[in-house]
């Protein structure tokens, strides 16, 4: 095993940007690593040991450069335990104050329940609410002592009282079951604690969805020999919970007990398991974390080829039995991890080393590897969440408006990107040029800005734009083309910045040039026009609909060798039908002969003013 000992000069480096949406599509910052909380379930806490936390101003340093460089919208401040940071107010404090001018917000995935203090809530909540994910793990405090949770019944009600109480309405509570020593008891308790943490609340519209999974043992914790629930005992929990949080306000989901089954295997498996990987590989095992591509069936039978039996790796193994990790170092003493399942079957504690000293672990030699901890810039000690007020952004009465269009292209690959995708990937390109763009009021604000009408996906335009309204004139637009271009990915080009009315055109004449990969027939796009209907059936949210194409074409006609010119006119609030949707019932084109068809908008205009 190799350790970074310190984290302050990592990192750093220009953020990669996804033009498609991504699950963690946020500017990520790792203000911590190694937890020192020492839970009994977790082979992260053991692997990742040391704690090592940057100082508060290098994450700021980090956060703004990173905002400049990417445009994203939201900072996560990244650990095992982000609640755990030492100087956790003052950074949400200082970090706040330079992001909500420019309404970023922070979320910290990883909270831990009793770290997530009032006054840190009241700085997330400056910009927008990102959603709490608290673990409570287990639903009795003995349980959660065995796990060495170190968190109570009181700490969790708290916290959940403190963020309704702060306008949150929505929290997300995530157990496991069959945690060792686990009674019936303890899994009655769950959906007690939840219906008790709902009561914090005081005008009965706030909910709480309920995670849970099976406990996974894992190597290199104090668990790792403990038995893995099976199957059938999984989805029987699963049952009894379902029943038991059967309300509007509370929403169980759960983690499927045949994958955790396989996880399990794959946890505590040995080299035997690279044949069965193969084995099902072969058998067509695809993307199997999916749901949907998941079959458990093909991996027991591909085991059976193998001759091998998976249940045999979710049994208990003996204290002397030789595990098939046992010649990996992690660093921590094996007699350490011995004695946490000691004290784990003893209900015994075992304190935070951050806190409460060393416990021995045997990892530090307190000279290259050791707990390196951040220190306040305030030296007396205080918070400055004490001293500082949590101001949301300034909400201007009368805010300065000018509004300006911003014309562009999108070809080649360009033409593949959603149009929920493009207009994020704008609202990063605007921010990353520094355009002063105002903002809109309310729970989640976002970038004025107004996109014309959605393009059909794969349509390439040689006439797009969009308006922005900005709280200043815009001085030499040429510039302001160069600075988007040079942000903008391949495939888009600016082609003019100017003022604009704002006012946005209701009727719309524009002009396509398809090219079908078939050979043109222009007998059938004359007898369409000469026609005084052109009915055209298409699907619209999984329903058929008829729909006249007739008053919509203005022109349909082959301008050159393969090449139709269709001039198409429509109003906002009217149904409408996409250019392909019309050549492909004009030209009788197959579903395979459209989708290879080249589609081109060259220009746009208000009806008016044709």
């Amino acid at each position: 095993r190799r350790i970074l000992a310190d984290l302050e000069d990592s990192g750093g480096y220009r953020p990669v940007v996804p033009i498609a949406k991504i699950v963690h599509d946020r500017l990520g910052i790792e203000i911590a690593r190694g937890c020192t909380r020492g839970c009994r379930f977790c082979q992260a806490g053991i692997i990742y040991r040391p704690v090592r936390e940057r100082s508060l101003e290098r994450i700021i340093e980090l956060a703004e450069k990173g905002i400049a460089e990417s445009g994203f919208d939201e900072v996560a401040l990244l650990s095992l335990s982000t609640g755990d940071y030492s100087c956790i107010s003052d950074l949400m404090v200082k970090l706040m104050d330079r992001l909500v001018r420019d309404r970023v917000s922070v979320s910290m995935p990883s909270m831990r329940v009793g770290s997530l203090t009032p006054e840190m809530m009241e700085q997330i909540r400056r910009v927008r609410k990102s959603g709490f994910t608290l673990a409570p793990e287990a639903g009795t405090d003995r349980l959660r002592q065995v796990i060495n949770k170190g968190i109570t019944e009181e700490d969790l009600l708290s916290t959940s009282r403190a963020a309704f109480e702060l306008g949150w309405k929505l929290l997300k509570f995530y157990f496991m079951f069959g945690l060792p020593t686990e009674t019936d008891e303890d899994l009655a308790a769950i959906p007690q604690l939840v219906r008790r943490a709902l009561q914090e609340g005081d005008n009965g519209r706030q909910r709480i969805n309920v995670s849970v999974g099976t406990f996974v043992p894992k190597p290199h914790t104090p668990f790792q020999r403990a038995r893995q629930l099976g199957i059938d005992e999984g989805f029987a929990k699963i049952d009894f919970l379902k029943k038991e949080l059967r309300t509007k306000r509370m929403q169980l989901k759960w983690h499927d007990p045949r994958q955790s089954y396989l996880e399990g295997v794959m946890s505590r498996g040995d080299r035997r398991l690279s044949l069965l990987i193969e084995e099902a590989w072969r058998r067509g095992a695809r993307l199997d974390a999916w749901n949907e591509h998941f079959n458990l069936d093909r991996w027991q039978t591909a085991a059976d080829e193998c001759g091998i039996d998976l249940d045999r790796y979710l049994r208990e193994r003996g204290v002397d039995e030789p595990l098939p990790w046992d010649h990996l170092d992690c660093g921590v003493d094996l007699a350490f991890i011995a004695g946490e399942a000691k004290k784990a079957k003893e209900g015994i504690y075992t304190p935070d080393c951050r806190i409460h000293g060393c416990q021995e672990c045997g990892l530090c030699d307190f000279k290259t590897i050791k707990p390196r901890v951040a220190k306040s810039a305030d030296s007396s000690g205080k918070s400055a969440v004490n001293t500082v007020a949590a101001e949301s952004p300034a909400k201007d009465s009368t805010p300065n408006k000018f509004v300006y269009r911003i014309d562009y292209s999108r070809i080649g690959l360009a033409r593949f990107l959603g149009h929920l995708e493009m207009i994020q990937m704008f609202y990063r390109v605007l921010r990353r040029a520094g355009l002063p763009i105002n903002f809109s009021q309310g729970f989640n604000p976002t970038q004025r800005v107004t996109f014309s009408p959605a393009l059909p996906l794969g349509t390439e335009s040689l006439a797009e734009h969009f308006l922005i309204e900005v709280n200043r004139p815009l001085a030499e637009p040429e510039k302001i083309m160069e600075t988007l271009n040079r942000e903008l990915p391949e495939g888009f080009e600016v082609l003019k910045v100017g003022m604009d009315s704002g006012q946005v055109e209701q009727r719309l004449l524009t002009c396509y040039h398809v090219r079908p990969m078939v050979p043109i027939d222009s007998n059938l796009l004359a007898a369409a026009l000469t026609g005084e209907e052109m009915t055209i059936t298409v699907m619209r949210k999984g329903r058929a609909r008829t729909i006249d194409a007739r008053p919509m074409v203005r022109q349909m006609i082959e301008i050159e060798d393969g090449v139709v010119e269709l001039q198409l006119e429509t109003e906002t609030g009217k149904a409408a039908l996409k250019p392909m949707e019309i050549i492909s019932a004009v030209l009788c084109l197959s579903a395979e002969e459209a989708v290879l068809a080249r589609i081109r908008k060259i220009w746009c205009h208000g009806v008016d003013k044709v």
